[in-house]
């Protein structure tokens, strides 16, 4: 069974490329949530440009809140893709990753890329959940 487009909740977080790039924070589609990438801009502005476990902690934030309004969290969460502008932050990144999923670690991808759309962002994550099925419960 395919979903419709009745199917599909969008959810706005209100950043700033939102509207002007053309795409939503967050969509639901019957029982899978995908959150675009999120990253560390909060009102405008990269918050702790030098601090990559901060800005990771931010943008889980930011995945978290858009997970949460459409009716899913951290436990549903099967699939996480991180964008790293440098090696060295890998680990910090990933320990943050690790702290924030706990006992539900979903499958991971860790990408070193050249660069993001901000020059102080230093990583960008992306979180897809699949809600349980309510036969399963």
């Amino acid at each position: 069974m395919s979903a419709g487009a009745a199917d599909r909740v969008r959810h706005f977080s209100g950043g700033i490329w939102e509207t002007a790039y053309g795409y939503a924070r967050a969509m639901r589609v019957g029982r899978f949530v995908f959150v675009s990438g999120c990253t560390s801009m909060v009102d405008g502005r990269v918050r702790y440009p030098a601090d990559p476990a901060a800005q990771v902690r931010v943008a889980l934030e930011t995945a978290q809140n858009a997970l949460t309004e459409l009716g899913t969290g951290v436990a549903d969460v099967v699939r996480t893709r991180m964008y790293v502008t440098h090696r060295r932050d890998c680990d910090a990144v990933g320990r943050v990753h690790a702290e924030v999923f706990g006992e539900h670690p979903p499958v991971a991808t860790m990408v070193i890329v050249a660069g993001l759309v901000h020059p102080d962002m230093r990583v960008e994550i992306e979180v897809e959940a699949v809600l349980p099925d309510i036969a399963d419960g």
